[in-house]
């Protein structure tokens, strides 16, 4: 075994680096108008994006298929040699099919190649041979071509399948910014990540995590709101007039700083002590935002309201961390 020393090692790590960069740079060639041609022909797709690669290219397809997916452009992955034993029937004609394939002579790609024009869909080559078979036989022609694979020997796949990611990505990137495709159009396709939970969950959700809602008159001692709290758990309550408005917020911590300075606190009406006109938010409103105003606030506990004004729950900043709102 050949045992390369420290800068060896560094410089073969750096030189790989330099060759995938430069391969990515160079594609810059292939954003041109057929790409702008393929972009419109997926916009136009009633169907799906079905993406294919054997091998390591493969896999670049099965990534970008995610991608595309998640970006709100429905695809799926198909493994070519599955295809020719009966996988071919996922393929509608309404489907666009995106090949990925360095050389452009893959055996398994080329021989889905004859039934995926039969079918009627239509073919993307993404391809380092522009004279290659694949690419012959496709409606639309993307070069991903590289000078050198990252490989000492030249063999391994490394900058071409690097560049056909990068490729791929920069397509489906496009069909994002045409759609106008916003941060919570991705959220609903990830509604168990934590940009879903921060721009899908509402107070509304949160709330019912505890469902308790400790709401006190302002003659109210403050003895049997410590007691209302003590029974619902909650840290705090909500103050409300005759109306049944909210007009104030008590937590336990404001009652316990006072009992140092007044032994008869607990026989006074919670008025006297309560936060009044305390921010507020309605149930409607995204957790990710009664958060903020927590943070903002440096306050545990927000009251929420409906449209009259009216206390309808509270929300403990830890229900939102327990929710995964970060």
């Amino acid at each position: 075994m050949n045992r390369l020393d420290a800068e060896q090692i560094k410089k073969q790590g750096q030189q790989v680096l330099d060759i995938e960069a430069q391969a990515v740079s160079s594609l810059k060639r292939s954003v041109d108008d057929t790409f702008v041609e393929i972009v419109h022909a997926i916009l136009d797709c009633s169907g799906r994006i079905v993406m294919t690669g054997m091998g390591k290219s493969g896999f670049i397809a099965e990534k970008l298929a995610a991608t595309l997916s998640s970006t709100g452009t429905p695809s799926f992955f198909l493994h070519p040699a599955e295809a020719i034993h009966g996988d071919l029937g996922m393929v509608q004609e309404e489907d666009i099919v995106i090949a990925i394939s360095n050389s452009g002579e893959t055996d398994e790609v080329l021989n889905i190649l004859p039934v995926v024009k039969r079918i009627g869909a239509q073919i993307i080559a993404i391809t380092g041979s522009l004279d290659s078979t694949m690419a012959e036989n496709a409606d639309y022609v993307l070069d991903s071509g590289v000078k050198e694979e990252a490989c000492p020997m030249d063999l391994a796949p490394t900058a071409s399948t690097t560049a056909a990611l990068a490729l791929g990505d920069s397509l489906a990137m496009a069909l994002v910014a045409v759609r106008d495709f916003e941060p919570e159009d991705f959220a609903l396709y990830h509604p168990g990540g934590s940009l879903g939970k921060r721009l899908l969950l509402t107070v509304d959700d949160v709330m019912h995590v505890r469902e308790r809602n400790p709401v006190v008159d302002q003659e109210t001692t403050l003895k049997e709101t410590l007691f209302k709290m003590t029974s619902t758990r909650m840290g705090a309550a909500s103050v409300v007039d005759e109306s049944e408005e909210l007009v104030g917020i008590i937590a336990d911590g404001d009652i316990r700083r006072q009992l140092e300075k007044s032994a008869d606190l607990l026989t006074r009406p919670v008025r006297e002590l309560m936060t009044k006109d305390p921010v507020r938010i309605t149930s409607d409103k995204l957790a990710a935002e009664a958060l903020k105003i927590m943070q903002d606030k440096e306050i545990n506990d927000l009251p929420i309201v409906d449209e009259e004004d009216h206390p309808i729950g509270l929300i403990n900043f830890q229900d939102l961390l327990k929710a995964g709102v970060l």
